[in-house]
């Protein structure tokens, strides 16, 4: 698809970031044509983005046209699918994100790094004029959701994360909820793993085919381990929120969603002290309080004013929900679908920035917690810790240069 934006100069991009790009770059709701392909890059193509690829290959409305990792190996195995689909030897792979962000003729990327690239790629992406697609955890912290927000608002460009709330046991609760199965929500449970740590693997020799600087980026150096080049990074803090932040996204994303918080966030988390709190325990305005473990339908319950679901006796047994507008979803072929919809039609997608930064944020503020062991007081309008300065350091990380934001 021909590209309606300023031509962007590469040598420039080089060396400037999303902060010093003078003028926004806007995409008319008109730009794309009926019958035109949007033409889609790849960025991160471990075995999360191959899938994500995977699913974006099976919309006509696609021509994938490059891929990118810093493994050699899975950037080659990501092309060969690309390959296989369209039946040529096109598709193109890099090592360098900043060569796909560069090419004009791209209108919209996959983001599958793994979480602490996510901000900085996803910002140049769209300061570059492109639409992104980002896999959940969309941050590594508060501050880069806040940056990736104002960055796709500024540009006027489509932000979608990856969550599986509108998908199986999540569209059923929420189905449920809205039509009033459990009256007024009071309370919820969301079972996921907990938070990351240090990183604690030893050192191992570097093989070919991996460009192991550009794979730490904006974290901070360490030696090589295979376990991390392999999904196995998440365990720690330094590239990601663990459990809190990788199945928290989908849990406690979808217990936003159905309590109606989404947009919003706590008032009050306060980690376990093994006395008086049991859990780790966010309370909200409304009165609303969601908890980190506990239970007892899997990865998600819920208690109403009038009933609770699961319901515990009949769980095998579900009733079908009720016919319920679920809003922004256009359940059109899952997030992917939506976010093809809205890359055309320039309306917001289900999981617009402003929903997958809330959520993050949700979860980041009870890693903090668990972290420093303390309760902390926010402001989800202003989006501030209150009276606490070293909880407020955690809202944002130092970068390794040269792999800064801004």
């Amino acid at each position: 698809m021909q590209k309606r934006i300023k031509k962007f100069n590469r040598r420039n991009f080089l060396k400037k970031s999303a902060a010093t790009v003078p003028l926004p770059l806007f995409i008319p709701s008109s730009a794309f044509g009926a019958n035109e392909r949007i033409n889609f890059a790849g960025i991160g193509m471990g075995g999360r983005g191959r899938g994500d690829l995977n699913s974006f290959l099976g919309f006509s409305e696609i021509q994938t046209s490059a891929v990118c990792d810093v493994v050699q190996s899975h950037a080659e195995q990501a092309k060969s699918s690309v390959d296989r689909r369209y039946g040529n030897n096109d598709c193109k792979t890099y090592i360098d994100y900043r060569e796909i962000i560069m090419r004009d003729d791209i209108d919209a990327v996959l983001i599958a790094t793994p979480d602490h690239w996510h901000a900085k790629i996803a910002i140049e992406a769209m300061t570059s004029g492109k639409d992104v697609f980002c896999e959940k955890p969309e941050t590594l912290t508060i501050r880069e959701g806040q940056m990736m927000r104002d960055t796709a608002r500024r540009f006027g460009r489509i932000f979608s994360g990856g969550s599986q709330r509108v998908w199986g046991d999540y569209n059923w609760f929420h189905r449920m909820i809205y039509g009033g199965a459990i009256g007024e929500v009071k309370e919820a449970w969301v079972n996921v793993g907990g938070p990351s740590g240090e990183c604690y693997l030893p050192p191992e020799p570097l093989p070919n085919g991996v460009d192991w600087n550009r794979w730490l980026g904006p974290a901070p150096w360490r030696p090589y381990h295979p376990a991390l080049t392999r999904g196995g990074f998440r365990p720690f803090r330094d590239y990601s929120g663990g459990g809190m932040t990788d199945w928290g996204c989908h849990g406690f994303g979808g217990a936003l969603f159905a309590c109606n918080l989404h947009e919003t966030g706590p008032v009050k988390i306060t980690p376990p002290d093994g006395k008086d709190v049991q859990q780790l325990t966010y309370e909200f305005a409304s009165g609303v309080k969601i908890y980190h473990g506990g239970g007892w339908g899997g990865i998600l319950s819920f208690r109403g004013t009038e009933n609770e679901i699961p319901f515990r006796n009949n769980s095998k047994n579900r009733p079908s929900p009720p016919s319920v507008h679920i809003p922004n979803y256009k359940g059109q072929g899952g997030l992917s679908g939506d976010f093809i919809h809205c890359v055309k039609s320039r309306e917001k997608p289900f999981r617009d920035i402003e929903r997958a930064h809330r959520t993050a944020t949700h979860c980041h503020l009870g890693n903090i917690a668990y972290w420093l062991k303390r309760e902390i007081t926010w402001d989800p309008d202003k989006e501030e810790v209150l009276g606490d300065p070293e909880v407020s350091r955690w809202l944002d990380r130092p970068k390794r240069e040269p792999f800064t934001i801004g």
